[in-house]
């Protein structure tokens, strides 16, 4: 029998060096892609693959052409205009070659070149921006709960974990295996003790004798194999894989007020995108609640969460209101991890930002599982930071970080889920 055994790297996908040669040669060209389709994204599509375009005028290749050296003279028949020796110009454009053109138009146009970037890909791209990529990738990825999972069965164990039918099962193989040649000598045996006997041949004949002591020795020899040896045990073979945690909820509050403008709601967007792929990544099942807010609060979906023209003073204690209600009425049963990410300029009544910090370090900080705050702004910390500054002092699952361009967002985002010591 021949076993033919396929050690190619790329055995089934025999095109995966050349598109992996491709991302690398146009990096710079699908990162703009990239940044281009997240804008254009929802939070809870992020993760997905993507159809990309690439300017065509990006991806042409290089050729060579045969040029017409030497002296060369021609012959143009019908000519009035010339004589041998005249001397004329250079036609425009190269002699009038080209692609792509429309009608009469010297504007060349070609389609883009269009392909389609697996999640993977998306994701790796994704992140190539954050200072530390590795260290974010791994906490997407980090679980601290572990169950126990079946992985085959091993030789040795304890007793209680020893798996019954498939020792039966090797026990039975063992015998087979062991006692093959011995079964088949005894039918050859009894076979031709049963030819001799019926040719008549008498009982005390030295041939029948012989074949009887041998029937005898096998037979003997048969049972002598143990019903089931300790080389036959086998124990279920149990691991702790990683268990990600059951569910949570992902509440994003973000500041509507007039001087929260479209760009820190692009900011904001950013880091909320960051924070839902963190938690997609640990969790089975993950909803997201909008809040928004200026003097009043209400939960309203993603596309008014980041579009409505709607303004109005600040007035924060609102949306933490709200949150309190939404967590007690419909996260609060113990089975669901919350979390919270607030995003806003810091700009808010005195005398709310007050009862803003007695709402959180009462309420609201021991029912979740870490709230974060990000301030959005290139001035000085606000009155909110300020009193948002004494709530991380008495819960550690409370941090902030102040975001003043869109470069900062990435590096925010470490240090606002770095790994904290044990």
């Amino acid at each position: 029998m021949t076993y033919l055994i396929d050690r190619r790297l790329q055995g089934k996908n025999k095109s995966a060096i050349n598109r992996e040669r491709f991302l690398r040669r146009y990096k710079s060209q699908i990162k703009d892609a990239v940044g281009r389709a997240i804008k254009g994204r929802s939070i809870t599509d992020i993760e997905n693959g993507e159809k990309v375009s690439i300017p065509v005028k990006d991806v042409n290749e290089p050729n060579f052409g045969h040029a017409h050296g030497g002296v060369w003279e021609t012959i143009n028949p019908g000519n009035k205009e010339y004589q041998k020796g005249d001397q004329f110009s250079r036609p425009k454009g190269g002699g009038g070659s080209g692609r792509g053109k429309a009608g009469n138009s010297d504007q060349q146009s070609e389609d883009d070149f269009i392909f389609e970037l697996s999640r993977e890909e998306f994701m790796n791209y994704f992140f190539e921006d954050l200072e530390l990529p590795n260290m974010v990738k791994t906490q997407l990825t980090a679980t601290t709960e572990f169950k126990n999972q079946r992985a085959g069965y091993n030789m040795s164990g304890t007793p209680s974990n020893i798996h019954v039918l498939r020792s039966l099962r090797g026990a039975l193989g063992r015998r087979i295996a062991v006692g093959g040649s011995s079964r088949k000598a005894v039918l050859q045996a009894e076979s031709e003790l049963i030819e001799l006997l019926e040719e008549g041949t008498p009982l005390d004949d030295p041939r029948v004798v012989e074949l009887k002591r041998l029937i005898h020795h096998l037979h003997t020899k048969l049972l002598a194999i143990p019903f089931i040896d300790p080389f036959d045990l086998r124990y279920s073979n149990r691991i702790k894989v990683p268990k990600p945690m059951t569910q949570a909820v992902m509440f994003c509050i973000m500041d509507v007020s007039g001087s929260m403008d479209e760009t820190r709601k692009d900011t904001a967007k950013r880091f909320f995108i960051l924070l839902y792929l963190f938690l997609k990544r640990a969790y089975d099942k993950i909803e997201v609640v909008f809040i928004r807010h200026h003097t009043a609060a209400s939960e309203v979906d993603e596309e008014e969460f980041f579009h409505s023209r709607e303004s109005g003073g600040t007035v924060v204690s609102s949306a933490l209101h709200l949150l309190t209600k939404i967590i007690g009425e419909r996260y609060g049963s113990g089975e669901w991890n919350s979390y919270v990410a607030q995003a806003s300029d810091g700009d808010n009544w005195d005398n709310d930002s007050l009862l803003c910090k007695q709402l959180l370090i009462n309420t609201i900080m021991p029912s979740v599982q870490y709230y974060t705050y990000v301030e959005i702004t290139d001035g000085p910390p606000q009155n909110l930071w300020e009193q948002y500054a004494e709530v991380s002092d008495h819960h550690a699952n409370f941090a902030m970080q102040k975001i003043v361009t869109p470069a900062d967002i990435y590096p925010v985002f470490r240090e606002l889920f770095k790994k904290q010591p044990k």
